[in-house]
């Protein structure tokens, strides 16, 4: 029997593949773009002109590198969701394919507001979804840092554990000693960041970390085919805030004290503050 949901899975095949063809049509436009510009560099008698041509072609070789990165994500996507209409393996999240682009099993991205509240996260598997959950509930992480400070946070072993005195001992409880976070940045500020876990050695710094962010950001998050949504799989803090307002009535506290109480409950029994809500908004009485 094959898995439910074929249809929209197939349809979204359709669309990724749709969007990795579009990716590679928009990098082969800016390579013939860097290569008439390098032709123009070589030959201008002026020094001045030379540079211009030069930059320009960098950032023409720089922007085919993105959509070609962003290609792959979706190329990698509907591979994987085919073979799961096929009846291979789980059906796959989208950042399944972040991650083995950065050479890893773990990896996710937040969304935030001005204020650094999370909004939304995207993840590739529930180790990911624990500690993006953990970061939730404490307040405290590396996407924070990263989209706070604007800049990548790298930590491993034991200074996980001195840098964040409540995340960390958590996070290290499920296995993860070592987590790096960038910031997912555009124009109009940081929105996010994405956090790699049990990154491998030389990521940071590495042309597939700033490839794939760049793809994330400026294309796949933000561009003109862009689906925030990530194929389905980006989960929402909506639940958890409708289930905080229906807590705050029920036990006449204020929001802010119904959210800390959900929390609080999520981390005391081990559980994600999306299960806490749904049992809040089912009428669990007990919370």
């Amino acid at each position: 029997m094959k898995p439910q949901g074929n249809d929209e899975a197939l349809g979204q095949v359709a669309t990724a593949r749709g969007r990795a063809a579009r990716e590679l049509d928009r990098a082969a436009r800016a390579a013939a773009s860097a290569e008439r510009h390098e032709r123009l560099a070589s030959a201008d008698p002026d020094a001045d002109g030379r540079q211009f041509h030069a930059q320009v072609a960098d950032t023409h070789r720089r922007t085919a590198a993105c959509h070609r990165s962003s290609a792959a994500l979706h190329a990698a996507f509907a591979d994987r969701t085919s073979a799961w209409v096929r009846g291979k393996g789980s059906r796959p999240r989208f950042m399944t394919g972040v991650a083995d682009a950065l050479g890893t099993d773990s990896a996710a991205i937040t969304l935030v507001d001005s204020a650094q509240n999370q909004l939304a996260v995207a993840v590739s598997d529930q180790p990911a979804l624990a500690a993006q959950d953990l970061e939730y509930v404490l307040g405290e992480g590396p996407c924070r840092d990263a989209a706070h400070e604007r800049c990548p946070v790298h930590s491993a072993g034991e200074d996980i554990e001195r840098r964040w005195p409540g995340y960390g001992p958590a996070l290290t409880s499920l296995g993860i000693t070592s987590v790096l976070a960038v910031p997912l940045e555009s124009k109009a500020g940081c929105f996010g960041a994405l956090a790699v876990f049990e990154p491998r050695a030389g990521l940071l710094g590495s042309t597939d970390l700033a490839e794939v962010t760049a793809a994330l950001t400026r294309i796949v998050l933000l561009g003109p085919d862009a689906d925030p949504e990530l194929y389905g799989s980006t989960d929402h803090r909506d639940t958890v805030q409708q289930a905080a307002g229906v807590l705050s009535v029920r036990v006449g506290c204020g929001i802010d004290d119904a959210l800390a109480l959900i929390k609080a409950r999520a981390f005391a029994d081990e559980t994600t503050t999306a299960a806490i809500a749904r049992r809040i908004l089912n009428g669990d009485p007990y919370l």
